[in-house]
């Protein structure tokens, strides 16, 4: 009996059990089924073309190709090479390698398939000490080089001076060296009693460019900040002048100092009269950390973010990235940054060429850190200073990332990781829209994705972004933002007419940002014109009342026949369409082409009586056309910082042969950029938003219409068709949410900084 009774409780238990475990189950499986699928990681967009290994003629140099190079350099023992980091100036040092683009020709006929590959070769740029010159060395081929050759005069038409080389790290740390001994140990008492300076308290340096005022200077202005964040903001009222054009530095001196606004010949003058009391001094108060870039909202959240729920329609493969009708080859030069190569829509060549050539700054001020500063970027390296970009900030989270080498002021090559970035991004409005209201109503329209491509590089107190962006439309964008750190001086009489005040005894400088592209278009070949369009009123009869006349605007054409016709001065009324085209017509018989339209705020350009003017010339132009030449490579070189004076390349040279442009391969140099005039806002620091320019390539007649027509992200609605997928995916898009499979964050972005601290 307690035996059934025992069986009858155990089955009734079971039945329990399994009337619980069959509740939970659903409750669990209602739970997840609230919770979005995650997104699958394969590509449902098959992609358009096919990845093409002829782009790596365009590809950076390799890990292996800088060692092979710089090897190779090394057993020229007639060059007596050194790779030491801290290389003094009185030797020689194997500064730069970067790849030797090939000539265009020899690339076209490769990329068409009409002839072999181009050797591929490095430029070394050696700054020879012990013989007083620099040289620009061709090595090849790789991999594997085994011979080099001297082009510095086929290139410059000059020898470099080495006055021209760039400040290394190897001469920066014996500056430091020199401030330490020869400048604030003999003024220990000022240091701490105005900047509160000790063993464990330093001041970080800033330094004013150019070097002096004439070829052959090697003098440099250099103010001191605070060492606490955003130093370029925290300015001390000290700056020292100092001389080191002597290879050898025990030769160096200190010609000029200021100190809270007063001039001093030399440290011992400035020692005596602080000693005495005969100098405004500066008293020591603890500033508010007003520069910091730490959050000040405790709340942290996380914004919108992108994702792909039917997955990436991009793709990158060494260095070729497909995207929808998009193909292109790509680069990042240590010198002048962000380059993409035969640039396709359609499989048809757009652009050879689109790439960075220059950032300038032209800056005013009272005092001397200031004054005279002229900075050219790409004398010190606009690529150099591409760090990682921080995944879901500077770009978004689920980009595809791409790791860099560089080898330049260096050891051995030195890998950037994540330093430049490729997504696919909802520009905010429809590309093209219309809502029929009178007739046929209907609505049609499609989002403006596009595929930018981008890097960042922080050169000093700026971070400059670097966009090339393209259109489902055809049309080509190259853009650049500004952002990071302005430059400011200590706050003296007659400051505050060049710039305002933005914190206590701090004056945000005013300044130009100038910026120079090289965009070179290949219209259905290599065989182009360059056009201008516009418009003018003409007062004409009306054909049905002849007697009665109205104004009525007339499109304007012209065809510019020579290089100094087509070198557009900013300060001069410029027609408004500017085209490379081709001698083809389209379906309606109008001559196909790209449209240059420019983007720009831009300052007062530098006066042409200023020796400095040669050194930036480009900036004279907003567009200037010229016929292309393999050795017309860049607008600026490495060299015109330090001889900004006689600069080894002057832009306005290419012009002055003034070649014909008609029926020719045409290269477009567009300048944009915008006056910088600080205000209060810049602190902490200056916003991406409305400091910017850029150039836009759009098609102009060159398709018979419209492309983006053909795009799958198209949708139209007619009345009674509001809830069909047919021709609206966004009808469907509730039943493909899904959510993104993320990457876990990492970031490596110091790996590669710059660290004084270690070379003194």
């Amino acid at each position: 009996m307690a035996e059934r009774r025992m069986n009858s409780l155990m089955k009734w238990a079971l039945i329990l059990f399994v009337l619980v475990s069959i509740v939970l189950n659903i409750v669990l499986i209602g739970i997840h089924s609230n919770r979005a699928p995650k997104c699958s990681a394969q590509r449902f967009h098959p992609l358009r073309g096919k990845h093409n290994d002829r782009s790596l003629v365009f590809a950076d140099l390799t890990r292996e190709e800088y060692l092979q190079v710089q090897q190779y350099m090394l057993k020229q023992k007639d060059l007596d090479i050194s790779t030491n980091q801290v290389t003094k100036p009185s030797d020689n040092f194997l500064f730069l390698i970067d790849l030797s683009l090939p000539k265009k020709a020899d690339a076209l006929a490769y990329l068409d398939n009409k002839d072999t590959k181009p050797i591929r070769e490095a430029t070394a740029v050696v700054f020879h000490g012990a013989q007083g010159y620099i040289k620009e060395y061709v090595v090849g081929p790789l991999p594997n080089p085994k011979y080099h050759r001297d082009v510095t005069t086929e290139r410059y038409k000059m020898e470099l001076p080495y006055s021209a080389r760039t400040v290394t790290i190897g001469e920066y740390a014996l500056l430091f060296q020199f401030f330490e001994t020869e400048v604030f140990s003999k003024l220990e008492k000022l240091v701490k009693e105005s900047f509160d300076v000790s063993q464990h308290k330093r001041l970080d340096a800033f330094e004013q460019m150019p070097r002096g005022v004439r070829s052959g200077d090697r003098k440099t202005w250099v103010s001191f900040f605070r060492d606490m964040s955003g130093m370029y903001i925290h300015p001390v009222g000290f700056e020292v002048l100092i001389n080191h054009e002597s290879i050898n530095a025990s030769e160096w001196k200190v010609e000029k100092l200021l100190y809270n606004g007063q001039y001093f010949d030399t440290v011992e003058d400035l020692k005596q009269k602080y000693d005495s009391g005969s100098v405004r001094k500066i008293v020591y108060h603890e500033s508010p950390d007003y520069g910091s870039l730490k959050p000040r909202n405790k709340l942290l959240e996380i914004g919108p973010q992108l994702f792909y729920p039917k997955g990436q329609r991009w793709s990158v493969s060494k260095n070729h990235v497909l995207y929808l009708d998009w193909s292109f080859a790509f680069g990042l030069s240590s010198q002048t940054g962000m380059r993409v190569f035969d640039v396709r829509f359609k499989d048809e060549r757009i652009a050879y060429e689109l790439s960075v050539q220059e950032a300038m700054s032209v800056y005013g001020s009272v005092t001397p850190g200031m004054i005279l500063t002229k900075f050219l970027d790409s004398s010190i390296g606009i690529g150099r200073f591409a760090h990682e970009l921080v995944r879901g900030v500077d770009c978004p989270y689920e980009a595809t990332y791409v790791d860099t080498y560089r080898y330049i002021d260096v050891p051995a090559p030195v890998l950037f990781r994540n330093s430049i970035c490729v997504f696919e991004h909802n520009m905010g409005q429809p590309l093209r829209r219309h809502f029929s209201d009178f007739f046929h109503n209907s609505y049609g329209g499609m989002v403006n994705s596009a595929l930018v491509f981008r890097t960042i590089t922080a050169i000093g107190n700026y971070d400059y972004m670097w966009d090339f962006i393209f259109y489902q439309s055809g049309s080509v964008e190259a853009k650049v933002h500004a952002t990071g750190y302005i430059s400011s001086s200590y706050l003296v009489n007659g400051s505050r007419k060049h710039g305002h005040q933005v914190a206590e005894n701090v004056l945000g400088n005013i300044h130009t940002h100038f910026i120079n592209f090289k965009v070179d278009l290949d219209v259905l070949g290599v065989k182009n014109v360059f056009q201008t369009k516009d418009m003018e009123y003409v007062n004409v009869s009306l054909p049905w009342m002849p007697d009665h006349y109205a104004m009525v605007p007339q499109l304007v054409e012209t065809q510019l026949k020579t290089e100094q016709e087509a070198a557009l001065h900013y300060n001069t009324k410029i027609p408004r369409y500017l085209h490379i085209a081709s001698n083809k017509t389209n379906h309606w018989g109008h001559q196909r082409s790209y449209r240059l339209q420019v983007f720009s705020f831009t300052g007062d350009h530098l006066p042409e009586s200023q020796a400095e003017e040669r050194a930036m010339s480009w900036a004279r132009y907003k567009v200037a056309i010229t016929k292309h030449k393999d050795l017309e490579q860049t607008s600026s070189s490495l060299y015109s910082q330090n001889n900004i004076w006689t600069p080894a390349v002057d832009f306005s040279k290419y012009i002055e042969d003034n070649e014909s442009i008609e029926g020719e391969d045409l290269v477009a140099w567009v300048t944009t950029g915008f006056l910088h005039i600080p205000h209060s806002e810049d602190i902490p620091n200056t916003v991406t938003v409305g400091n910017g320019g850029g150039v836009l390539l759009r098609p102009h007649n060159y398709f018979d219409e419209d492309p983006s027509i053909h795009s799958g992200d198209g949708v139209y609605i007619r009345p009674g068709s509001e809830n069909s997928c047919d021709n609206n995916r966004m009808a469907c898009l509730a039943q493909e949410i899904c959510s993104p499979m993320l990457e876990p964050f990492t970031y490596h972005g110091f790996d590669g900084v710059m660290k004084f601290e270690d070379w003194v």
